[in-house]
């Protein structure tokens, strides 16, 4: 067999069975060897950008990596916006890109740069592939770096040759080691801590806000009087039906330091001390107040639900079952923030994903949904815009059966409108509501917050109205059907009936 072919099946033999693509010549190998290798699903994306993003919702949802198909450098480069926040969600994924044939590289050809790189800023593992008879291997290295607690990605380059010369050879991919215990000493230093009745609070990411250590955490809160926290952005979040509803850190210097301004303690379990998004002229950096000291329960690479089950026991602290509340009434009036958070949690089917890029309008979405069905919320975590569309073709590749619905913010859609097309080719589930207030409205928030006088050419970078964007339009020339809301009411006959329907569906929301 070929290089290529052994890169296949290995990645088949080592539980990669979904591969994000947008090939070019250096790949055509790997394609062509799609059908002598059945089992993997491999998805076509219009876009580095959506397939990198579609990589990380598919691994959010399943643990598991899927592989991403890249042509050469400047397709990686596509794809680094969202292997950014891949990295920030501790999604676990297998980057291969293609590069020149290995004889060829020194001409320096148009499409050849520095593949490694540029790969290593967004990748815990890069390598580029000798030849044919090690790709294999080579592969099930990056597998196994992909699979390392809590999740990492891994980057292998493989010129042309390496892809299309014999020798070939299907590579074992090692079991993967299990996350390390915290240790007994911090569950103990925490357990005294809590027992003091000091203000306490613990802040939680990554697998602490999914069952069952969400369980966990909300007994030790109830025994011990500390306050729960999440942060700010996260990979991924189990809640409703009577899950612990554990607020997320607020957005902005203020509200956030206001949220923590009574505590003395902050345990950190899996998460990173708060600091602030961006530096501001003459403002603190870090969240916490004067005097706070900071603690570690267990780090991101630990078993956080292990730790948070030590915890509980140290303290007997016995997790309870919580009445789910019921779910609000379908909202009527102005369209709000508020509002749109009563209507999604009264209409959203029970197991919904929500995939939250809302930006500025839909700060206050995520806390209001209380009396919703059981859900999982995906942050956009990185900062880097562009990653909703994307994210929720991965999640509804990784998680069939369940309605994907997608609340995004119209200046960042244009990033990756790609997705929409994946969307429709798939026939996914996705229901995407754009929030079409025509404006960079977070950046003019930005500006008051950094101090800047803006006139009236600065403001004009901020408006992305005249002409208007018309997703409506757009979404139809992606082959997703779409209609436009102006009022709760018909918000919430387009959601309903979307969710009641199988494929993709969009519904720009003018706000």
């Amino acid at each position: 067999m070929n290089g290529a072919e052994s890169l296949l099946r290995t990645l088949l033999a080592g539980g990669i069975d979904t591969c994000f693509a947008n090939p070019g010549t250096s790949e055509m190998h790997f394609v062509a060897a799609l059908d002598r290798a059945p089992g993997m699903r491999a998805v076509l994306c219009l876009f580095e950008g959506v397939a990198s993003g579609a990589a990380d919702g598919y691994a959010r949802m399943t643990g598991r990596p899927a592989a991403t198909l890249l042509h050469c450098g400047p397709g990686l480069g596509y794809a680094v916006t969202n292997l950014h926040n891949a990295r920030r969600a501790a999604s676990p994924i297998v980057n291969i890109v293609g590069d020149q044939a290995t004889y060829h590289r020194p001409l320096d050809p148009p499409l050849a740069s520095d593949i490694e790189q540029l790969a290593r800023p967004f990748s815990h593992w890069v390598r580029t592939a000798a030849s044919a008879s090690t790709l294999g291997a080579d592969a099930a290295a990056a597998i196994e770096c992909a699979r390392t607690s809590p999740g990492r990605i891994a980057t292998l380059v493989a010129p042309s040759d390496t892809a299309w010369d014999e020798g070939g050879q299907i590579a074992e991919v090692k079991t993967p080691v299990p996350p390390a215990r915290a240790s007994q000493h911090q569950v103990d230093e925490i357990a005294r801590l809590l027992r003091s009745r000091q203000p306490v609070t613990m802040l939680l990411t990554g697998a602490a806000l999914r069952d069952p250590a969400l369980a966990f955490a909300q007994a030790i809160a109830d025994t011990s009087g500390c306050k729960l926290i999440a942060e700010f952005t996260n990979g991924r979040y189990q809640r409703g039906s009577g899950r612990a509803d554990v607020p997320r850190m607020p957005w902005g210097l203020d509200h956030a330091r206001a949220a923590l301004a009574d505590t003395r303690h902050l345990v950190l379990v899996g998460a990173r001390e708060p600091v602030a998004f961006f530096a501001h002229p003459g403002k603190p950096r870090r969240l916490i107040p004067d005097g706070c000291n900071v603690h570690i329960l267990a780090e991101p690479e630990q078993d956080l639900t292990d730790a948070l089950a030590q915890l509980a026991d140290g303290l007997k602290a016995k997790p309870a079952a919580r009445a789910a509340p019921s779910r609000p009434s379908v909202p009527d009036g102005p369209i709000t923030t508020e509002a749109v958070a009563r209507l999604l949690a009264a209409l959203m089917p029970d197991q919904a994903i929500i995939v939250d890029e809302s930006v500025s309008f839909g700060r206050g979405l995520f806390n209001a949904t209380i009396g919703a069905p059981s859900h999982d919320w995906l942050h956009q975590t990185g900062g880097a815009i562009g990653g909703g569309p994307p994210l929720a073709t991965g999640a509804a590749i990784g998680a069939p059966g369940r309605r994907v619905i997608s609340l995004q913010a119209d200046g960042s859609a244009m990033y990756t409108p790609q997705a929409l097309w994946t969307q429709a080719h798939e026939r996914l589930d996705v229901t995407t509501i754009i929030l079409a207030n025509r404006k960079y409205a977070v950046l003019r928030g930005e500006l008051d917050a950094v101090g800047a006088q803006p006139g009236p050419v600065a403001l004009s970078m901020l408006d992305i109205g005249r002409p208007d964007l018309d997703f409506v339009k757009l979404a139809g020339t992606m082959g997703v059907e779409a209609a436009r809301a102006e009022t709760l009411s018909q918000l919430a006959d387009l959601l309903r009936n979307s969710c009641a329907r199988s494929g993709p569906f969009l519904i720009e929301l003018l706000i």
